[in-house]
This record gives C-alpha cells, sequence and structure tokens, in this order.
C-alpha cells in the first residue's frame, strides 16, 4: 500500500481528498493534518511515502513545511493547490524550488463536470511522484543556490538563431536556474516546453518573468520571435516555429501523450533554423523529446543534457544520454 499524508487546512478540502485518494486500492491515508506544523510531525511520525501540501494554511505554510520536510524527513511532496491565480502560483513555484515535486489544481467537488478527470489526474500523479527518490536537503540550501558563482563558459562557441528547452519533473527550479543565467539582452529567443498541470502555465510564466533577466512570456500563435525572449508552450498546445522566425502554435493530437511535446519544438526548430539551434533537455520523467532532439542533431545542432547528479528525475535527459543523442552532458549550474 502506497502510504499518503494529506496537508490542508480546509476540512471540507481534507474529506474530498482522503475520498479520491482512498478510492484507489494501493493507496492508504495514513493522516491529514491542518497546517504545516502538523505536515512535519507527522511526515517525521507516520514515514508516508508521499505528501499532498496545500499552500495556504495557518501556522506554516505549504512552502515553509516543504523546506522544513525535505531537511528533516525527505519525502516525495505533491502540491496541491486551490487556485491558479499568478499569485499562488508564485508560492508554489517557490515550493518546487526548495523540494517539491510537483503541482495539481485542487479537485472540485463531485457536482463539478470535471471531477472524475480531476480526481484521475490526482491520484495518478501521487502515484507517480511516490516513485520519485528525493534527497535530503541542507538546511538554507535555497540561499546557497542564490550564491553560487558562475560556471565556467563552455568552450564551444556556435553560431546559433535559437535555443530550444524541454523539461518535465523538477524542471521549474532548474528552469530557474538556467534562466537565471543568461543576460536580459540574450542574443537569440529562447523556445519552451514545460509539462505543468492544466491551469499553471500561464502563472509558472508570469513567475518566470519576475525572477528571471530575459523577458518570459506564454508563446502567442504566429509573432514573431524576439532576442532576449523566453516564450513558453501554452496549455494544451504543440510549440514550433516557422522558417521565416514566427511562432507556430498547433492543437495537433499529442506526441507520444504530451501536448505541448517536447519533440514537436524540437524537430520544429531542426527544420527552422537547421544547424543553427541548441536543443536542451532538463530534468523529466519519461522520453519526451528524445526523437525530436535526434531530428535536430542530424540536422547539426548542438544537444544538451542535464546530468543525473543535479537531475531530480533522470528519465528525459537520461534516455537522450543513453541513446547517444547529447553532444554535451552538464550539471545544472553549467548549462547557462
Amino acid at each position: 500500500m502506497l502510504k499518503v499524508l494529506i496537508v490542508d487546512d480546509s476540512a471540507v478540502a481534507r474529506e474530498l481528498l482522503e475520498q479520491i485518494l482512498s478510492s484507489d486500492p494501493d493507496i492508504q491515508v495514513v493522516a491529514v493534518a491542518k497546517n504545516g506544523q502538523e505536515a512535519v510531525e507527522f511526515a517525521k511520525k507516520y514515514c508516508p511515502d508521499i505528501i499532498t501540501m496545500d499552500i495556504h494554511m495557518p501556522v506554516m505554510n505549504g512552502f515553509e513545511a516543504t523546506k522544513e520536510i525535505m531537511i528533516e524527513c525527505p519525502t516525495p511532496i505533491v502540491i496541491v493547490s486551490a487556485s491558479s491565480a499568478v499569485n499562488d502560483v508564485e508560492w508554489a513555484m517557490q515550493s518546487l524550488h526548495v523540494g517539491a515535486l510537483t503541482l495539481q489544481l485542487k479537485p472540485s467537488g463531485p457536482d463539478s463536470p470535471s471531477f472524475d478527470r480531476d480526481a484521475r489526474e490526482l491520484i495518478e500523479s501521487v502515484k507517480t511522484m511516490a516513485e520519485v527518490r528525493v534527497m535530503r536537503h541542507r538546511r538554507h540550501a535555497d540561499d546557497v543556490r542564490q550564491i553560487l558563482g558562475p560556471a565556467t563558459p563552455h568552450s564551444m562557441r556556435l553560431r546559433v538563431q535559437a535555443v530550444a528547452i524541454a523539461a518535465s519533473t523538477g524542471g521549474p527550479p532548474a528552469l530557474h536556474q538556467v534562466l537565471s543565467g543568461l543576460p536580459a539582452d540574450f542574443p537569440v529567443p529562447v523556445l519552451l516546453v514545460q509539462h505543468i498541470a492544466d491551469g499553471f502555465a500561464e502563472g509558472f510564466a508570469s513567475w518566470l518573468n519576475l525572477s528571471v533577466p530575459p523577458a518570459v512570456k506564454i508563446a502567442e500563435d504566429r509573432e514573431v520571435l524576439q532576442r532576449g525572449t523566453v516564450y513558453v508552450a501554452p496549455q494544451a498546445k504543440h510549440l514550433g516555429v516557422s522558417s521565416t522566425g514566427r511562432v507556430v502554435l498547433s492543437a495537433t493530437p499529442p506526441v507520444d501523450g504530451f501536448r505541448p511535446s517536447a519533440t514537436h519544438l524540437f524537430e520544429s526548430c531542426s527544420r527552422a533554423f537547421g544547424s543553427k539551434v541548441v536543443g536542451i533537455v532538463l530534468t523529466g520523467m519519461g522520453r519526451d523529446g528524445a526523437d525530436g532532439l535526434r531530428a535536430l542533431r542530424e540536422q547539426g545542432g548542438h544537444t544538451i543534457a542535464q546530468d543525473e547528479a543535479t537531475s531530480v528525475v533522470y528519465g528525459m535527459p537520461g534516455v537522450v544520454v543513453a541513446e547517444g543523442l547529447a553532444d554535451t552532458v552538464l550539471p545544472i549550474d553549467q548549462i547557462a
């Protein structure tokens, strides 16, 4: 049985989450906590396999609780937020930065037409994230990351017209670190696919825009790509680019189960820019992006994979490395 600790300050939400998770025969809810302080205590007492964590709570909020749990008793954590508003997503992203794995919108009540779908997504996320091996964080580890010096520049010098990046589980803090190392006047556009739960793409882009030097925005169909701008794939749309340097959004079927798809992005960039593109695969589950990176590499583009030691999940970059598709393998602090 998969042991789950539910953390939420709302009695109604706790009851709903317990009802949803307990409906799966492989899941056992071992405890429920009504604030972050109880979450830390119960995490140490019950040693759950995974924790669902609310954000806004009395006594100790979800961000502080996540940070403390990852120091005291590292446990996979799924942030379950009641809102995708920018302010709430910013708190959720900070929680990912200190160790939470992913985030989900809190399911609406049983009367909602999307209830069954939302419940299935929550169960699937909990079961999948419970398999991730998390590492103990040092106290103030988030502060240490902020004062790391710049990495030694890589020796390669390429004529590049665009950079394409893909990430999934563990991606938001990894992307934050990479983009934080780029100047505001970065000389080419950056196109980005991040697998993220429904409703969070806008808030994710806004959070990055407020916290990294380059401008970050949700990509809009047919807009002209500009240097120094990061274009984030919108919800449920593939992100691509035309030979004339314009964004091309598509609602064509998912590729290997994903829309937006990293493979779609890389293949589009390879057609548009040929060898003058850098493709980067960061931490994440599965193999999305590998086939696209192969196409990009065959056109002469340069490919980079995040290394295993700094990946939260060495799935996507691991496949790239195993299949010989990475020209360069780097720790996250050297990719920028």
